[in-house]
C-alpha cells in the first residue's frame, strides 16, 4: 500500500470555527469560499470544472481518489479549484482505464489536499450556516495569524471571476464541415459542453469572454452560446450588454448555469447569492413543459430571483429545482432564447437533461429555414 506523508492542518472558517485534519505532502495554506460536493464519483471533473474556481471543495464522498485519473475526463487543462478537504484519500486506484493516480495529477498543479477532515461534521456546519470563505492550512501554531490573513479574503459575493477562467485568445472545436455553426462565449466553459455541441455536427468557435458582439457576429454562426462559470453575474456589465445584443439579433441563444444566469439579468432580472447553492449529481427538476422530472448535476452559487422573473412578460419559466423551488431554467417568449440552471452535459448517471442540446439544434435548424 501506498504511503502518504501527512502533517497537522485546520480548516478555518471565517465565522471562526475550526476543524482539524491532515495534510498530504509538502502542505501549504489555500483560500477561497468554502463548498461542498454531494456526489459519489465525479471527483476529477469537479476538480477541473472552472466554476469552481476561487473555491475550496468538501467532498462528501468518503473515498476520494480511489478510481484515480483519465485525462479524457477533465473539464479544462487544469485543476480549478483552490484546495480540497476530504474524508479518506486514497493514493492507489484500481482502475483500469486510468492514466494517472489522482494524489500525482493534484500535487503537480501545488493543490493543497486536507484528508482525515471530519467531513460529516464541516458539511452540516455548512449546511446551516452557508457557504463562506475559509482558509485550510499547515500552520497550526498560529490560528489568529490565518483568521487574519482570512479577514482579507473578498466574498464570492462582487466577485468577478469568469476573466480568470476564460481563454486569453479564440479558438475552434469540432468539424470545420460540420452543419452548423456556434459562437461561444467562454465565461469557464467545460469541454464535455463542446463535445456535445460538437456530437451533434456543429462547428464550434469559442472567444473570450469579453469579445464584442460584433466580431461573435463576424464567424456568421448559426447560434449562439453563453457558457457556464465562476462568481457573481452581476459584475459582468459587458457579458450582460453583448448578451442583449445577440437577444435583439433574434439569433437562438442557449446558456448555461452562469450564461442562464447573464440572459436573467439581460432582462433586468436580479440574481442573488444563495445560501449554499446547489453542487452534486442528484438535483430533481420538473420540466413544466412536459411535467417530466429530471436527474441532473448541478454546481451554482447564485441564483435569478423568481418573482421578478414570474412578472416578466417576456419570460416563461420552464423548469424548477424541486428541492427549493428555484428557477432551473427559462425561456423568451419573443426570441429563440432558453437557458437552464444545471448541466445538461454532465451524465451523473441517468442523461436526462442531454435533450437540451437536441432543442438547441433545433432552434437554429427551424431559425436557419425561416431566413433561408
Amino acid at each position: 500500500m501506498a504511503y502518504l506523508e501527512k502533517k497537522d492542518a485546520v480548516v478555518v472558517l471565517s465565522d471562526g470555527t475550526v476543524f482539524y485534519g491532515k495534510a498530504i505532502g509538502d502542505g501549504g495554506t489555500a483560500t477561497g469560499e468554502i463548498c461542498f460536493n454531494t456526489g459519489t464519483t465525479g471527483y476529477q471533473e469537479i476538480f477541473t470544472d472552472p466554476s469552481y474556481f476561487g473555491q475550496i471543495m468538501v467532498t462528501t464522498n468518503a473515498h476520494i481518489g480511489n478510481y484515480g485519473v483519465v485525462n479524457d475526463d477533465s473539464e479544462s487543462n487544469s485543476i480549478k479549484i483552490s484546495g480540497l478537504v476530504c474524508k479518506n484519500f486514497s493514493a492507489i486506484h484500481s482502475r483500469p482505464a486510468a492514466t494517472s493516480d489522482l494524489l500525482k495529477h493534484l500535487q503537480e498543479q501545488n493543490l493543497v489536499i486536507l484528508c482525515d477532515v471530519d467531513t460529516r461534521a464541516l458539511v452540516s456546519h455548512i449546511r446551516d450556516n452557508g457557504a463562506q470563505n475559509a482558509i485550510i492550512s499547515t500552520a497550526v501554531d498560529d490560528i489568529e495569524a490565518l483568521k487574519e490573513q482570512l479577514s482579507k479574503v473578498p466574498s464570492m459575493k462582487g466577485l468577478e471571476l469568469a476573466s480568470k477562467v476564460s481563454t486569453n485568445e479564440a479558438y475552434y472545436y469540432g468539424n470545420p464541415d460540420a452543419q452548423y455553426k456556434v459562437a461561444a462565449l467562454d465565461l469557464g466553459v467545460k469541454t464535455n459542453i463542446l463535445k456535445n455541441l460538437a456530437s451533434r455536427d456543429v462547428y464550434i468557435k469559442v472567444f473570450p469572454f469579453n469579445t464584442p458582439f460584433e466580431e461573435l457576429k463576424a464567424f456568421n454562426p448559426d447560434g449562439y452560446f453563453i457558457s457556464n462559470g465562476p462568481g457573481d453575474p452581476e459584475p459582468l456589465e459587458t457579458v450582460i450588454a453583448t448578451a442583449r445584443e445577440i437577444l435583439n439579433s433574434s439569433m437562438p441563444l442557449f446558456g448555461i448555469c452562469l450564461g442562464h444566469q447573464i440572459i436573467a439579468l439581460a432582462h433586468n432580472i436580479e440574481t442573488y447569492k444563495m445560501h449554499n447553492g446547489h453542487r452534486g449529481i442528484n438535483h430533481p427538476i420538473k420540466n413544466l413543459l412536459t411535467g417530466k422530472g429530471e436527474i441532473t448535476s448541478q454546481n451554482h452559487g447564485f441564483a435569478i430571483n423568481k418573482e421578478q422573473a414570474e412578472r416578466h412578460d417576456d419570460i416563461e419559466i420552464t423548469h424548477v429545482h424541486l428541492n427549493d423551488d428555484t428557477v432551473a431554467g427559462m425561456r423568451i417568449k419573443s426570441k429563440p432564447c432558453f437557458s437552464v440552471q444545471y448541466h445538461p452535459e454532465a451524465g451523473p448517471g441517468p442523461n436526462d437533461a442531454t435533450y437540451l442540446f437536441d432543442e438547441f439544434i433545433h432552434l437554429i435548424k427551424t431559425n436557419k429555414e425561416k431566413v433561408a
